[in-house]
């Protein structure tokens, strides 16, 4: 049994956040024009990855110290100064100060996302439902090819984020400690998935699958093995987020997640 309470929420907070941080610095080395960077403050982790990027923002804030005016300062200023817009991704086991001084701040929660986890183990993991489908880690001569593919699930419903997340997807798929696993159906691409590796925590990220490959059992396929690599390299817990009430949450469910607490992302305004 897992249970929701703040120290697997700090598990969680942190293999995520070094899960970003990792990202922020392979930014840093590939494209060192962007300014990437991050650093510490009370126990948080904030991250600039470009003004636009998902990644420019806190994770962990508040809970592994109380947040002060002072981190909050520092955190300000590490943002301000880069022209960035300053978000802060907060678990609800967050220390509960940090609700109203985030309110005489300045700051309103403009999302939310449900953080999902399971044990790496367990009688459905390794299984592929569909023979067609083969899931495998990309090899470092397929980077264009993850990134496309990636990029090519967003591109249907937002299709002006096509090119930003194709540069996002070649980025994640060069990051030190992560395993961009792809998805065929018959010898042809159609899926990708994100498998970062922290302690003993797996954190799964970059679901997307090509409008012709969809209905095919190829993010199933790709959560199995995933869980089963992750298990195999001393992993006992896999964590995910999604949007409260998605199709994504709903499949997480589907395979062994449970939702573990919400987290809501607040944002300085004016």
């Amino acid at each position: 049994m897992i249970y929701s309470d703040k120290a697997l929420s700090e598990k969680i907070e942190r293999a995520e956040a070094r899960s970003n941080a990792d990202f922020v610095e392979t930014r840093a080395r590939l494209t060192p024009e962007i300014g990437a960077a991050w650093i510490t403050v009370g126990g948080a982790y904030a991250m600039f990855d470009g003004v636009e990027s998902p990644c420019t923002q806190t994770f962990g804030l508040g809970m592994f110290e109380e947040t002060t005016p002072e981190h909050l300062d520092e955190i300000e200023e590490f943002f301000t100064t880069r022209e960035a817009p300053i978000f802060h991704e907060v678990s609800p086991l967050a220390d509960p100060s940090l609700m109203q001084l985030l309110g005489e701040r300045g700051y309103r929660p403009i999302e939310m996302t449900s953080i999902l986890c399971r044990e790496t183990v367990g009688e459905d993991v390794g299984k592929v439902r569909n023979e067609r489908i083969t899931t495998r880690v990309i090899s470092p001569d397929e980077v264009d090819l993850w990134a496309k593919t990636s990029a090519g699930g967003w591109a249907t419903e937002h299709e002006s984020l096509a090119d930003f997340m194709y540069n996002f997807g070649r980025i994640s798929a060069q990051c030190a400690g992560a395993f961009p696993y792809i998805a065929e159906l018959d010898g042809k691409a159609i899926s990708t998935g994100m498998l970062f590796i922290h302690g003993d925590v797996a954190v799964l990220a970059g679901a997307s699958t090509v409008p012709e490959g969809r209905n095919q059992g190829a993010q199933n396929a790709l959560l199995a093995s995933r869980l089963k690599f992750a298990g195999e390299k001393g992993c006992a817990l896999a964590i995910m987020g999604a949007l409260p009430g998605s199709q994504s949450q709903k499949n997480a469910q589907k395979n062994g997640f449970h939702i573990a607490y919400t987290r809501t992302k607040w944002q300085k305004m004016g």
